[in-house]
């Protein structure tokens, strides 16, 4: 089944979208990836739907992403003894240690790490902002705090810290034991919340030891600032801008999208654009035309995949959510602005020979106007090369690792293909022949160009390119 885009879609799934009929309807409809909410799921559902995507996988024949999603640290305060008070911007307010219930001048705070690394000047942000608090005093026990904006407060509202780093990683104890189920199971990518700095990667580096891909959510303010070296670290980005939203000003955030989109595309890791993308379509069967918009800029800035939250995964129309978002990644990739706007940000190859190769095969590819790109990767560094130089013909990506062909799937432009590794060059060149043309991406007569590392089977030693015919029989390569 071959897409008519490069963009990819990655979709949640939920209570709208658990069962297999309506995972394969979500595939056929255009959904790449599929993500589990592990703030949601249980283990033991997590399982059941990581065995239904598998099972879908199997009809369909082509490989299937999945991403688990860790919920990370959600900071809330305690409960008030009548469910919520109102407050008055100027009042004195505090948070502190004590677990008595809360009233009008004070709350429970459980988090006693927020509690020592607040300090004078900070900003609390409750409810995503709907009550705006600035700290003016804090002794590691209570933090006091002047009302800025807002003027309620319930139980267990959320907390945002924009201007204060915490001591405590990203990983919680509910995280953890996340973790280690989801790496009992076919899973290809965990996204980490609420990222603050590189070292919250390193405890899941050590946890998981290369079994999964490493997806970090930008959501604060704190790894905006550390961008460089989080992308280093990570093996794929998410733009979050619902908590991005929150913690920084609103106006601020489609600038930073575009920053990080841009960084991504430098270090050549695939970069997802999240949150409130279709939102109207949760009840309503149709987008509204901003979010048309904000879905065609993601295409324009050449991110790898957008995603569905809500939509896909508790709404009315998960089916037509899925198919709208593909029609319009498919019509902005025709827009003759496209090749021009996507080009515009491509960026300089590094002094590697891999590079140099993936550069020249899209160079050729395109003077030539070959009918694909063929490349061979075992560890998806050659996939994630070509990927990177964004080229206007399709990327046919071939491994024999299936796990490998299942994390490119989130990849721009790639269409993976499992297939049983090639013996030699000449087997190599028929194998890719062949596939171009059962895959439809080729006629007899017609021609691709082939990039792989040699000798076969070593990771990373792309060094190779060779230009073949897809011979008359449709077959076997001359």
């Amino acid at each position: 089944m071959r897409r008519r885009r490069k963009v990819k879609i990655l979709a949640t799934l939920g209570p709208a979208s658990s069962d297999e009929a309506m995972i394969r309807k979500l595939f056929e409809a255009g959904a790449d990836v599929f993500r589990i909410n592990m703030s949601h799921a249980s283990h033991e559902l997590m399982r059941e739907l990581v065995r239904r995507l598998r099972n879908v996988e199997k009809e369909v024949g082509r490989p299937i992403g999945i991403l688990a999603d860790l919920q990370g640290p959600k900071l809330r305060v305690g409960k008030f003894a009548e469910g919520k008070v109102d407050l008055v911007p100027g009042q004195i307010f505090t948070l502190d240690n004590n677990e008595a219930l809360g009233d009008n001048t004070r709350v429970f705070l459980p988090h006693p790490e927020i509690l020592e690394a607040v300090e004078a000047g900070h900003r609390l942000l409750i409810d995503d902002g709907k009550l705006a608090l600035v700290a003016e005093a804090s002794d590691g026990k209570s933090i006091t705090c002047r009302v800025v904006s807002g003027t309620k407060i319930s139980d267990k509202k959320g907390v945002s810290l924009p201007d204060t780093t915490l001591g405590v990683g990203a990983l919680t104890e509910k995280d953890r034991r996340d973790l280690d189920a989801v790496l009992q199971e076919e899973v290809d990518w965990v996204a980490l919340s609420f990222i603050q700095r590189p070292e919250d990667l390193a405890e899941v580096r050590k946890i998981s030891r290369g079994r999964v891909a490493l997806l970090s959510k930008i959501e604060k303010p704190q790894a905006v600032t550390r961008l460089a070296e989080i992308i280093e670290l990570s093996d794929a980005l998410m733009v979050a801008r619902g908590d991005l939203g929150v913690e920084m000003p609103l106006e601020a955030v489609p600038g930073i999208q575009k920053q990080i989109i841009r960084a991504c595309r430098r270090a050549g890791k695939p970069v997802v654009v999240a949150t409130q993308m279709l939102e109207s379509m949760i009840t309503a069967p149709v987008p509204t035309r901003a979010e048309v918009s904000d879905v065609a800029t993601a295409v324009f800035e050449g991110a790898d995949a957008v995603m569905l939250s809500a939509e896909s995964a508790a709404g009315d129309y998960p089916v037509e959510a899925v198919s709208t978002m593909a029609r319009i990644a498919e019509e902005v990739e025709r827009d003759p602005n496209y090749p021009g706007i996507i080009h515009a940000q491509r960026p300089e190859p590094n002094a590697t020979g891999a590079d140099a190769i993936s550069l020249a095969a899209r160079q050729i590819a395109e003077t030539l106007n070959l009918s694909a790109i063929v490349t061979y990767t075992a560890s998806g560094t050659t996939g994630l090369r070509a990927a990177r130089e964004r080229p206007l013909l399709p990327i046919i990506a071939l491994s024999p690792v299936v796990e490998t062909a299942r994390k490119l799937s989130l990849v721009w432009g790639l269409h993976c293909v499992v297939t049983e590794d090639a013996t030699d060059l000449d087997d190599m060149v028929d194998r890719a022949c062949h596939i171009a043309y059962q895959e439809e991406f080729g006629n007899p007569g017609d021609r691709i160009i082939i990039s792989a590392g040699v000798p076969l089977r070593t990771p990373g030693s792309t060094n190779m390119l060779r230009i073949a015919y897809i011979g008359s029989d449709g077959l076997t390569g001359i």
